[in-house]
């Protein structure tokens, strides 16, 4: 069910063992929140973002005073509409970085508009002979319409960018549009524009090759786990099966083999009625009250893998402290709700706590429990999933439903995805019950 959706997307088994029932990590929280989170792409997109927004409109508002003096010499009109439109897609840049939309969309604008704002450079001057006083504004932002261009282009075209736009300003710099300034002068001009955008843009490919690979690195870790998690309930099954195989299935076996009287035949139909209800015991929950656990631990549990976790949910729980259930059942709840988180955070979309992930889980009135696992991500189309994608139907659904309980899935494109689990399956007439005893 890869690529499915959000919470019911995995195809990997449910992620169990040491690593979510271990003491909570540096920096988590009791509840689920962690105070840092490790780094990812996204993050340092954002920050790269900001960085760059930030120093755009330093070095703007650093060229208006030189702006402001020089806009005599020119075109009112033309150096109007071109301060304008510099002044005007720099803002857009630095709230397209607050928002977090648009980004690449704005930052290609700044650097296209510059571009624009060079060529049109001489034709603006009331005088095309007269010689320009100082440097040209738009010299500040130079650095800056680089920036943008590291930011919005693939390397290659971010690289030429780097290396052409200095030039031109040189070529713009020795008119005099551009203050006619001696060729050695407008040469350090331009190798030190250059140098300085370059060192921009390798610190921005550095750092995104970088978190790229850390991203990588943790999506193979998630796997590994999940088929290593895989394995062992496999194991452990069979180790079960086995146990029940040898102890009683042979047994029985050798008994009927050797049962030459009515009393022997009798005695191994009456072992090999034991034998199948073991079998049968072996794939249902226990409905005695050994090994039964408090709901608070498989809550507490819950609430450490949460906080285990790359991403930020807000762990809620609502009366829980009475309730107890078998040990089985709290290990399938628990696989299960941290497959539901295992996959958000994979697939739902930004895991920088954006999309409202939460964890919420309560005992109902009918000695039940209850848990709701959502997020405000992408969602996906329950009916275009494929029924031969496993993973929703194994990892959560399966693992729940053999426990006693069962899985529901709300989602939709765009409206994010909720999973609730309730143990054991609610009955009809038990739930409304329930509900009319709450109501009132």
């Amino acid at each position: 069910m890869t690529g499915a959706g959000p919470l019911g997307a995995s195809n990997g088994g449910p992620p169990t063992g040491s690593l979510f029932t271990g003491p909570l990590p540096t920096g988590a929280t009791s509840t689920g929140e962690q105070q840092r989170n490790p780094i990812s792409r996204a993050q340092i997109e954002t920050v790269l973002y900001r960085s760059v927004a930030g120093v755009s409109l330093i070095f703007a508002l650093q060229s208006v005073p030189a702006m402001l003096a020089q806009f005599g010499e020119r075109r009112p009109v033309g150096a109007f509409l071109v301060g304008l439109a510099l002044a005007l897609s720099i803002l857009s840049v630095v709230i397209a970085t607050l928002v977090r939309r648009g980004v690449r969309t704005t930052t290609t604008i700044v650097a296209s508009v510059y571009v624009l704002a060079l060529v049109a450079w001489p034709f603006l001057m009331l005088d095309r002979d007269a010689v320009l006083d100082g440097k040209p504004w738009i010299w500040y932002l130079c650095t800056v319409a680089t920036s943008c261009a590291a930011i919005a282009f693939p390397l290659r075209w971010a690289a030429i960018y780097t290396v052409v736009i200095p030039v031109m300003y040189g070529i713009v710099r020795i008119l005099p549009a551009g203050g006619q300034a001696e060729l050695a002068l407008a040469l350090l001009d331009v190798v030190y524009a250059s140098l300085l955008g370059a060192v921009v843009l390798i610190i921005i490919y550095m750092l995104r090759q970088a978190t790229e690979a850390v991203d990588v690195a943790q999506s193979n870790a998630l796997q590994k786990y999940a088929l290593a998690v895989r394995q062992h309930a496999t194991e452990v099954e069979r180790v079960e099966v086995d146990s029940i195989v040898h102890d009683t299935v042979l047994a029985t076996l050798l008994s009927a083999a050797g049962a030459h009287t009515p009393k022997g035949a009798e005695l191994a139909a009456t072992m090999a009625r034991n034998a199948i209800a073991r079998l049968d015991e072996a794939g249902a929950e226990p409905t005695d009250d050994v090994g039964r656990v408090p709901f608070s631990r498989l809550a507490g549990r819950i609430r450490q893998a949460a906080g285990a976790l790359a991403c930020t949910f807000t762990v809620t729980e609502k009366t829980i402290e009475p309730l107890t259930m078998p040990e089985q059942a709290s290990e399938a709840l628990y696989s299960a709700t941290v497959q539901a988180m295992v996959n958000s955070m994979q697939h739902a979309g930004p895991i920088d706590g954006s999309l409202g992930r939460t964890v919420t889980m309560g005992a109902t009135l009918i000695g039940g429990a209850t848990i709701e696992i959502s997020d405000a991500g992408v969602g996906f189309d329950l009916a275009s999933v494929s029924s031969g994608r496993l993973g929703l139907r194994l990892s959560i659904q399966g693992r729940v439903e053999s426990a006693g309980g069962t899985a529901e899935v709300r989602s939709s494109p765009g409206r994010g995805t909720t999973i609730a689990i309730h143990w054991p399956t609610p009955v009809l007439g038990a739930d409304l019950d329930a509900q009319h005893g709450a109501s009132a």
